[in-house]
């Protein structure tokens, strides 16, 4: 069955992990575009934050406070979403975290504690979304990674659960087809991000946590997920850098591995301060990191033209097919 989707503006959307980072700038973009938003995660004072910011701007939201382990939160998240819109149209699984250290190093209660927000969150929302999404139809979005292709290092247990997001997003996809569902369901893969994401991270190492460049901004991650609200993709990767290196460990595994040696070890994935006794999100919500951007010092991309090319490719055929008139025009000029 083909899927049709309705344009945001007439949408009701529902999105885990809502007061900070990636879902944070989507739940801000979508109500720009008029959709009615509904968000959701643990820390009520960031939720009541960003659904006053929504309301100020002239848009519709309205939250939850809701942990994604908690099956029967996210059935409360679908009822509010029922109860104050009529139901939703797009249900995004964004909520996530990351712990930094040796494997060996980090104790299996908290691999577990990332396993439920991780996985079971993106299971949990699923099976609350389905059930409408199945009988009105919509698109259901979980949010992967770059490392649910590339595993790196000392981040394993992070990369492990985004494996499994992409393991369980492939087999619902493919049952939901087999079924003739009217439902989409996308994988979105960010490469490194600018959000709050090393603050909320449990650390284990030496020195504290930071992004790998290149990092791009949430609002590309927002734009990419929202254009498959309104248009289904199977997956789609945000960031040309981060599709870079899943590819190499593709064509190249060994060498990607070696690269990985030698890079994510030391200034890739470490600050150049030391190590800060800190609060972090893993069990409990650590205020005031309920920001949009974190706090990358380099440079960050605002665009990426490869995810707009893979969500638009008559855009980038006519890129292509201009430049190549202009070589041609320029040849014949001389």
């Amino acid at each position: 069955m083909a899927v049709k989707l309705k344009k945001l503006a007439n949408q009701s959307v529902v999105i885990t992990g809502g007061s900070s980072g990636i879902g944070r700038a989507t739940a801000k973009l979508a109500a720009e575009k008029g959709a009615r938003v509904v968000i959701a995660s643990r820390d009520e004072v960031e939720l009541r934050e960003t659904v006053d910011e929504i309301r100020k701007d002239g848009g519709q939201a309205v939250y939850v406070v809701a942990d994604v382990s908690n099956p029967e939160d996210l059935r409360r998240v679908a009822q509010t979403a029922q109860r104050e819109f009529g139901g939703f149209d797009t249900w995004i699984n964004d909520a996530g975290l990351s712990i930094y250290g040796r494997i060996e190093e980090v104790p299996l209660e908290d691999a577990r504690q990332l396993f439920d927000t991780n996985y079971w969150g993106v299971v949990n929302g699923s099976t609350a979304a389905l059930p409408h999404l199945k009988a009105h139809g919509g698109a259901l979005i979980n949010l992967g990674s770059i490392v649910s292709d590339r595993a790196v290092p000392l981040q394993g247990h992070y990369s492990a659960s985004k494996h499994a997001v992409k393991a369980f997003t492939d087999a619902l996809r493919m049952e939901l087809e087999e079924e003739d569902a009217p439902v989409s369901v996308t994988l979105i893969k960010p490469a490194a991000i600018n959000t709050p994401f090393p603050e909320h991270a449990r650390n284990y190492m030496d020195k504290e946590p930071k992004l790998p460049a290149p990092v791009y901004a949430p609002e590309v991650v927002a734009r990419a997920i929202l254009a498959c609200a309104e248009k289904p993709q199977r997956d789609v990767t945000v960031g040309g850098g981060g599709r870079m290196i899943a590819a190499m460990g593709n064509l190249a595994p060994r060498l990607t591995d070696k690269y990985m040696e030698l890079a994510m070890f030391r200034a890739q994935q470490k600050d150049e301060g030391s190590r800060n006794d800190r609060d972090d999100s893993l069990y409990d919500p650590k205020r005031g990191t309920g920001r949009v951007d974190g706090d990358y010092p380099g440079h960050v991309m605002r665009r990426s033209a490869y995810t707009g090319a893979a969500l638009h490719p008559g855009w980038a055929l006519l890129g292509l097919l201009g430049a190549v008139a202009l070589v041609t025009n320029a040849r014949r000029a001389y």
